[in-house]
């Protein structure tokens, strides 16, 4: 077996599919699916199920994932250590991230990549989605972590951290409470307490109801879905957010999904150009927390 073939073999499994794997290694499908078959054949034993449309790890796939990694992340030590030779990984890089997010992960991969990269600046700063995402565009920003309402905003590469259906979370006592399923038009008898314009999840919601010519009462917004549940739970309206985000507040309130609403939400880390080595690195890291 040889570095190359291990790193199809981590690609393929943190991303759960040939087609995407060979998209990140640069690739073709049918280059990625030889080489984990030679190194399937050189093991012993099958590493991945193909049976579904999501690929899986098989036992012997799980044995061997952790050490594929600690073998590459070798590799990668004798590269890093040049690097800090050369100054090839130096310099600044900035982040961006959308307003009122605590995704652990992300700062997981931070903190590793700080580590690894002690001589590069991070500079991460908090906005709203749609102004990330210009800024990505513009080379202001080298990668950031938005909500969006669609998979890869257009000319930027995008990986999808979470996709979630949007819900209504209501205190117990509310009418709403009692209701098994809930569509668009039942919460426009409601004030509806939501995130701001220019967040994904935002996007998904307004362009919900324009589908469906429904023009909601936005009466309070908040960044933070915790804001978000306060008000909710106060009585201040029908608070409009993801499924993880209500989970956090099952004890006070009554979430439904909003039956009628079938785009997603998603949070995504998005670049332009993984040209620069800092990114590609953050990358990786990034890849490694979230799977």
């Amino acid at each position: 077996m040889d570095l190359r073939q291990l790193e199809y073999f981590v690609a393929v499994a943190e991303e759960r599919n040939f087609t995407r794997a060979a998209e990140r290694v640069h690739i073709s499908q049918s280059g990625v699916s030889a080489q984990i078959r030679q190194l399937e054949r050189e093991l012993g034993a099958e590493l991945f199920d193909r049976s579904a449309r999501t690929v899986t790890l098989t036992v012997a796939g799980k044995a061997a994932l952790e050490h594929a990694r600690a073998t590459l992340a070798a590799a990668g030590a004798v590269g890093r250590a040049v690097d800090g030779v050369t100054g090839l990984v130096r310099g600044r890089l900035t982040v961006g991230m959308v307003i009122g997010c605590t995704l652990t992960p992300l700062f997981d991969a931070l903190a590793a990549f700080h580590e690894a990269y002690p001589g590069v600046e991070i500079l991460l700063l908090e906005d709203g989605s749609d102004r990330l995402v210009e800024g990505v565009r513009t080379g202001a920003l080298d990668l950031a972590l938005v909500g969006t309402a669609a998979t890869t905003p257009d000319g930027l590469d995008a990986l999808t951290i979470i996709s979630e259906r949007l819900v209504a979370a209501v205190p117990p006592g509310h009418p709403l409470a009692k209701r098994r399923r809930l569509t668009l038009p039942d919460l426009m008898g409601h004030p509806i307490v939501c995130m701001p314009t220019g967040t994904g999840l935002r996007t998904v919601f307004d362009q919900a109801c324009a589908a469906q010519g429904l023009r909601p009462a936005i009466a309070l917004q908040a960044s933070a879905p915790d804001a978000i549940a306060d008000l909710a739970v106060r009585g201040l309206g029908v608070a409009v957010l993801s499924e993880s985000m209500a989970v956090n507040h099952r004890d006070r309130l009554t979430a439904r999904a909003i039956d009628d609403v079938d785009t997603p939400a998603l949070l995504a880390l998005i670049w332009k150009s993984a040209h620069n080595p800092a990114v590609r690195e953050l990358l990786a890291h990034s890849r490694r927390a979230f799977i």
